[in-house]
């Protein structure tokens, strides 16, 4: 039914959303409301006081799910390396409306049960390459605009679609199974990101402000390489490369600010330790003079496959 205004919004509703985040932000100093929310309501996380487009104020909500990113990387993900290319755009569109809102990358429950496959299972190849994949997914995630949400199992690698009628399988992560290393080493991956990512405010600092975003190369269709940049409020950056290909890329030139005399890499979902094939950047990698991707100067990585490599100045 129309309301008063002829249009189609349930004006008490939205009222009740506003009053419910403005007395609960109000009273409890430090709280966070998070919006499970799949339309394109405008200004889901804007305050109430200030109005927008719509003629509406704000609904309040610290947070909004991005269910765009969600599914256009899932959709990415779970195609087979040499079909990539095709789909690159998925995994690149949701820069193009990051701040419109601030959000929340879930990987939602709903995506993990009544046939749709665990996380892990979605992905493609052998066991080993469905987690490398897994891996090189989280570092991407973890390094992308927003804030990040695993469904239960997910940081370990559980291969059974999640059941209501029981937890998850913890068992897998048990010596007595014989594969633990398999499922410890994607927890150890998830742990491992979130102490870097605690440490490192250029991946939280400016979660909301365009400016602490900078794509090095994201049109690298036949590579299947992503890489961008993220600042801290100091301008300090962190550079995240993910090789989404099944091949070691040796001497991959990227284009790095000149600034910055050495580069450090401080994560490698490739590392033995997560299962990986230890395909590292050990050594810290120096720029050269050599102008690429826009900047003056460059840096020759390796990339390893199916993985997403994280490097912080030395």
């Amino acid at each position: 039914m129309p309301n008063e205004h002829g249009g189609r919004e349930n004006l008490d509703a939205v009222a009740f959303l506003q009053e419910m985040n403005a007395t609960v932000y109000r009273r409890n100093p430090g709280i966070v409301t998070i919006a499970e929310e799949s339309t394109a309501w405008d200004g889901v996380t804007r305050p109430t006081h200030v109005t927008g487009p719509g003629g509406f104020g704000g609904l309040g909500f610290g947070l909004k799910w991005n269910m765009g990113w969600m599914h256009d990387s899932l959709e990415y993900m779970t195609k087979e390396p040499v079909h990539r290319r095709y789909h690159h755009d998925e995994m690149t569109f949701s820069m193009v409306y990051a701040y419109s809102e601030n959000y929340v990358l879930p990987i939602s429950h709903d995506e993990v049960v009544h046939g749709k496959r665990s996380l892990v299972s979605k992905m493609p190849g052998d066991w080993w390459q469905q987690r490398a994949n897994l891996r090189a997914y989280l570092g991407f995630m973890w390094a992308h605009p927003g804030k990040q949400l695993l469904f239960m199992g997910q940081e370990f690698a559980q291969g059974a679609e999640w059941s209501e009628a029981h937890g998850p399988d913890w068992w897998l992560l048990d010596p007595a199974y014989g594969a633990e290393a398999d499922h410890r080493g994607v927890r150890d991956l998830v742990r491992d990101l979130n102490t870097v990512y605690r440490h490192t405010p250029a991946l939280w600092q400016r979660d909301t402000d365009p400016s602490g975003f900078r794509w090095v190369v994201g049109d690298a269709a036949d590579d299947n390489v992503f890489a961008f940049l993220r600042y801290d409020a100091e301008g300090v950056p962190l550079l995240a490369v993910s090789n989404m290909s099944p091949v070691v890329r040796d001497g991959y030139r990227l284009g790095v600010p000149e600034d910055v005399p050495a580069w450090h890499e401080v994560v490698n979902t490739d590392a033995a330790r997560y299962g990986g094939g230890g395909v590292v950047n050990p050594d810290p990698v120096k720029p050269e003079p050599q102008s690429w991707h826009g900047r003056p100067a460059s840096i020759q990585l390796t990339l390893p496959p199916l993985a997403t490599v994280w490097l912080r100045p030395a």
